[in-house]
């Protein structure tokens, strides 16, 4: 009987909790990162992200309008035009006025979309002041990261596989090297591929691009605080398009600097390699390099 009544005492702050957690209240702490049912755009860590989801708002608002005017519509017609309350039809076949509304409303609408629509585009194209530059190559299936900037530092970035996850790890997210920034700085991102294409997003930075080979695609993000953002190749390219994460790690200027000095020394004699190795790989996805040349 005690245990009983201690669950329903419980009862009211457990669901408490998970609403907040389904609505995304519970805090930011580990935001960067995907939560159980998690609804909405997400917490924005980056001024990009934050003008995408000022968008999303935007046009909630705008088709959340159209379908309540839509919907009365079709109310009242049901209503008032129905064969009862109607028994003789209307044989009108033109209304200028009606004609210019349902042509020019949809036309403003669509204007108002677009402004702020080109202005976010044109916004995440490109930064001119970039405190640090990085070269992201989509591999099947890793990524390499070079750093131009600082002595062409350059290494690859492997999931990690499941049966080498440690404890509060996330599955599908975690990666052997980690994509190291300083937080609060404008990095340029230059993305190509050495293969077939590839997507390179991180949806908590707002970050998004096409890795293509024979092509450099720019992009940036500035990531306001210290974290660990996630994302994935987002272009389906080859058996293991789902294990090819990203991870970017972003730490204050001085934290950087000294893997700066750290990286120089480890990646020193660092190549990218042609095919990920058999234990980077999980079981049933391992490849032979014959079946990647073919």
């Amino acid at each position: 009987m005690d245990g009983i009544m201690q669950f329903l005492r419980r009862l009211p702050a457990a669901v408490l909790g998970s609403l907040l957690a389904l609505f995304g209240l519970a805090g930011t702490a580990m935001a960067q990162s995907p939560q159980p049912w998690e609804m909405g755009m997400g917490t924005p860590f980056s001024p990009v992200k934050e003008r995408i989801v000022d968008l999303h708002n935007l046009l909630l608002v705008i088709i959340t309008v159209i379908t309540l005017f839509v919907a009365a519509l079709l109310v009242w017609v049901m209503l008032r035009f129905n064969a009862k309350a109607h028994p003789t039809p209307s044989r009108t076949s033109h209304n200028t006025l009606l004609e210019v509304a349902w042509t020019l409303v949809p036309v403003l609408i669509l204007v108002v979309i677009a402004i702020p629509s080109f202005r976010l585009i044109y916004y995440e194209d490109r930064t001119q002041e970039a405190d640090l530059t990085i070269k992201v190559t989509g591999h099947q299936w890793y990524w390499e990261y070079t750093y131009p900037d600082n002595g062409g530092i350059d290494f690859s970035s492997y999931i990690v596989p499941d049966d080498q996850l440690k404890p509060g790890q996330l599955r599908l997210l975690e990666v052997d090297n980690q994509l190291v920034v300083p937080a609060g700085k404008n990095i340029r991102v230059l993305t190509n591929s050495a293969d077939v294409i590839h997507s390179f997003f991180v949806p908590s930075l707002g970050m998004q691009r096409y890795a293509i080979p024979g092509r450099v695609i720019e992009t940036w993000f500035n990531a306001s605080k210290p974290g660990t953002y996630y994302g994935e190749c987002n272009q389906i390219c080859g058996t293991n398009h789902s294990r090819m994460p990203i991870a970017v790690h972003a730490v204050p200027q001085a934290e950087f600097d000294a893997w700066l000095i750290e990286a120089k020394t480890k990646f020193a004699d660092n190549a990218p390699l042609a095919d990920p190795p058999a234990a980077k790989m999980t079981a049933g996805a391992v490849i032979t390099l014959a079946e990647t040349q073919h």
